[in-house]
């Protein structure tokens, strides 16, 4: 019986792209990005799909990436379930062939969808990992903030928490997205959207103490690059290091490896604030999120902490 590495194999021992099929999956990501304003980590993720698919089909089949029958993606799909991926990693391929062929037909370039018929695997509804707010105060605490990098770290902390930012929000905010007056922070979330979040005291007091006392001798005699956090010598910070310092932090605040994630600020940001009583549109406001569904789920979480309150504290529970 053959291992899953080895029946893997058949996605990894694939022959180069032909430029036809490279060509159609880039004039498909182009249309893509100028209609949906799609991220370009959402991009990134259908192209490696289709890229792999074309030459699948080119080995297997004989056949172009759009030239493609509901047969072939069908044994496609079999053979990935075989080999071990994920029920989320065939979804996120579903969703990039609904989309490619679906455009195929409405481009004319083709008079029938082979993906029309292809359902996404039912995934399990994961609740988002939150910190106690003990465990988020200790993880703020952890930076030293005797130099500048330890400040500009806390500071980073203070406003992911506080804003509920996810991480390429806030690795990629520039300067001008800050008004300390107003109180107010500029955010360009997913698909290009802006949103406006308010700032607490305490992390317009981080922002002011880094802007004066930790950025200038981190940019040094560099050109500015215009983004609000940077590494030493004025360069941008990069999602990959900032979660690379997150769990330096939650270790040394003695958070356990499982609690952590790189959304984990956020998530807590959303799940305190229903503790205390936010209300989800505004929650939806706050986080940024297209849909009052993705937002729900925050209340799951909030639900078993009140039902938890409840069994310990209630007189017949």
């Amino acid at each position: 019986m053959s291992t899953v590495a080895e029946r893997r194999r058949l996605f990894t021992d694939l022959p180069p792209l032909e430029p036809a099929d490279a060509d159609a999956i880039e004039r498909f990501l182009d249309a893509l990005w100028a209609e949906r304003g799609l991220a370009k980590a959402t991009l990134t993720a259908y192209r490696t799909d289709l890229e792999q698919l074309a030459r699948w089909l080119r080995q297997a089949r004989g056949r172009a990436l759009a030239a493609a029958g509901r047969e072939d993606l069908f044994e496609y799909l079999a053979l990935r379930a075989r080999a071990g991926y994920s029920p989320r990693s065939g979804a996120r391929l579903l969703a990039s062939l609904h989309a490619f062929y679906g455009r195929t037909v409405r481009t004319g370039l083709r008079s029938d969808d082979p993906a029309a018929l292809l359902q996404a695997p039912k995934l399990p509804r994961l609740l988002p990992r939150a910190l106690s707010e003990a465990q988020v105060a200790a993880l703020l605490e952890a930076p030293d903030c005797a130099d500048p990098l330890g400040q500009r770290d806390r500071t980073m902390l203070e406003l992911m928490y506080a804003a509920g930012l996810r991480v390429s929000e806030l690795v990629n905010l520039p300067a001008t997205a800050l008004n300390l007056r107003q109180g107010a922070l500029r955010v360009t979330g997913k698909g290009g959207k802006e949103r406006l979040v308010p700032l607490g005291d305490e992390s317009r007091h981080w922002l002011e103490r880094y802007l004066h006392e930790a950025r200038p001798p981190l940019i040094g005699s560099s050109p500015d690059v215009g983004a609000l956090f940077v590494a030493p010598g004025g360069g941008a910070l990069s999602r990959q290091a900032f979660w690379t310092l997150v769990k330096r932090y939650a270790a040394a605040a003695g958070i356990e490896p499982a609690r952590i994630s790189p959304h984990g600020l956020r998530h807590s940001f959303a799940t305190h604030l229903l503790n205390h009583g936010a209300d989800l549109r505004s929650l939806q406001m706050l986080l940024g999120h297209e849909s009052l569904s993705t937002t729900q789920i925050y209340t799951l979480v909030a639900r078993d902490r009140l039902r938890n309150l409840h069994a310990l504290h209630h007189p017949r529970a």
